[in-house]
């Protein structure tokens, strides 16, 4: 299939909508074991495909490692589809609710049951499992689901639609697969949910088109997230942490860290350590087999864009971890590289980087930081490497963000009991953990009326009964 072209004609999908939403109400809630089964079924189709999900990942981005696709796409898909399975019973179980003296000897409960058709719309940049661990979620909580994948990576939304027409039919799992007119379609249909996980501006538009329907909304976004150095920590351990988390997927990754404020005092160490943990991290560097590329031209532009205005405007680059003996090219592979002195009208301070790009800011207190954060646009995440002191907990207690990694990159996303999600720019609501299966669930009060009904004696006509219970109930 050419990487510009779609095996059908493209449809926002509102045939399937209605198909699902009426097989919804036909059929009811799925009990605890038919959403075992669509779970299970889920994950033998992924491993199934696997080795086609990696082929098609990797023409897609022009070269992806099948490792990286492995562990950052298929491990998180399998991970969150095996801790819902773990949970289910636990979150499908009614809860207990407290009832006020005055209403014994009645009980209440909160019952979770499925909304109905949910709607994902997935970003380019994962596009495996930002797709199907939404879906996972969905079935989890008993919904039938619509996905609509990225068009930049169609060979691989080609292979998620044939893997779900294999495991599921019409009426429980459909894609759409289309390009932005599509996509403006869909995020404009009667969903009971729309779960969207893409840019800042593009959430803003999706948002609006659902609000037309009253659909609710969960925004995974982006934005700046930044990385934290404590004044004396810059050591093999943090600097391998962050290698990692900025380059995984060449840093084509929405809680990457976006730039780092590392001590005036370890700034110089901060440059030479960055460099040698790239060198250790690829020592093939950015033509070896690990090295992700940009997944389209226009993003390639885009950032070699960003790092000219930088240049323009008096930062230092500094390509890192290239040595002569690797110094060949590959289509749209861009160089890991440290800007040093960027200041705010810079193009990379002020928007999402979204690549090998890593704008190192010194400050002299740890006040500094937390006003610099707090001053912008709440992150996804935000890193700190230091000891768990003081300063760790002025910094968490001072700043918001989506979620913290201590001494870590990335990890905070791969704790499926944790949820995940954005504040402010950054998203709204959140999945992962009890957090994605209550989004994408309803919660359904129920109060039974014991035998004995106080309340009763309050209602017309009123008399003296009613006089006393107000009495009591109003302490008066």
């Amino acid at each position: 299939m050419r990487g510009d072209s779609f095996p059908e004609a493209p449809s926002s999908g509102a045939d399937l909508l209605d198909r699902q939403r009426r097989a919804f109400l036909r059929d009811g809630a799925p009990d605890l074991r038919a959403r075992k089964a669509n779970l299970r079924r889920l994950r033998t189709a992924v491993l199934a495909h696997h080795a086609e999900i990696g082929e098609a990942v990797s023409a897609d981005f022009s070269h992806r490692s099948r490792h990286e696709t492995e562990i950052m796409e298929l491990v998180a898909v399998i991970q969150a589809i095996d801790y819902l399975s773990r949970n289910l019973r636990r979150f499908m179980k009614p809860e207990r609710r407290h009832v006020g003296i005055h209403y014994q000897s009645g009980r209440a409960y909160v019952a979770l049951q499925p909304k109905g058709v949910i709607g994902v719309m997935a970003p380019w940049n994962y596009p495996v499992s930002l797709t199907l661990v939404p879906l996972a979620t969905a079935l989890a909580a008993g919904n039938r689901a619509l996905l609509k994948p990225s068009e930049l990576t169609p060979r691989t939304s080609a292979v998620l639609k044939r893997l779900l027409e294999d495991a599921f039919t019409p009426e429980e799992v459909a894609v759409v697969l289309g390009g932005p007119e599509v996509g403006a379609a869909f995020s404009a249909l009667p969903f009971d949910h729309l779960l969207f996980t893409g840019s800042t501006p593009v959430g803003r538009r999706v948002m609006a088109a659902a609000s037309e329907n009253l659909v609710p909304v969960t925004l995974e976004l982006g934005g700046k997230s930044p990385a934290v150095i404590a004044r004396g920590h810059v050591n093999a351990r943090t600097l391998g942490s962050l290698v990692f988390g900025k380059l995984a997927n060449a840093g084509q990754t929405c809680v990457a860290p976006d730039y780092a404020l590392v001590h005036e005092d370890d700034l110089e160490t901060f440059v030479g350590g960055y460099d040698a943990a790239v060198a250790r991290a690829y020592p093939e560097g950015p033509t070896g087999a690990d090295y992700t590329s940009i997944v389209n031209e226009r993003h390639f532009e885009r950032l070699k864009g960003l790092l000219g205005d930088a240049r323009t405007k008096g930062a230092r680059v500094i390509e890192v971890g290239v040595h002569p003996e690797t110094a060949e090219t590959r289509s749209r592979t861009l160089a890991p590289a440290l800007v040093i002195g960027a200041g705010d009208d810079a193009g990379l301070m002020q928007e999402e980087i979204f690549g090998p790009i890593l704008p190192v800011r010194t400050y002299r207190t740890i006040d500094e930081v937390i006003a610099h954060v707090s001053d912008r646009p709440r992150p996804l995440a935000l890193y700190y490497f230091g000891d768990e002191d003081a300063g760790c907990a002025r910094m968490l207690g001072s700043t918001t963000s989506g979620n913290v990694g201590i001494n870590n990159t990335l990890m905070h996303v791969a704790q499926e009991d944790l949820p995940f999600g954005g504040v402010g720019a950054s998203g709204m609501g959140a999945y992962h953990g009890i957090e994605g299966f209550r989004a994408l669930s309803h919660a359904k009060g129920v109060f039974v009326q014991g035998r004995w009904n106080l309340t009763g004696l309050t209602r017309a006509p009123f008399g003296t009964s009613a006089a006393r219970v107000l009495n009591v109930v109003l302490r008066r």
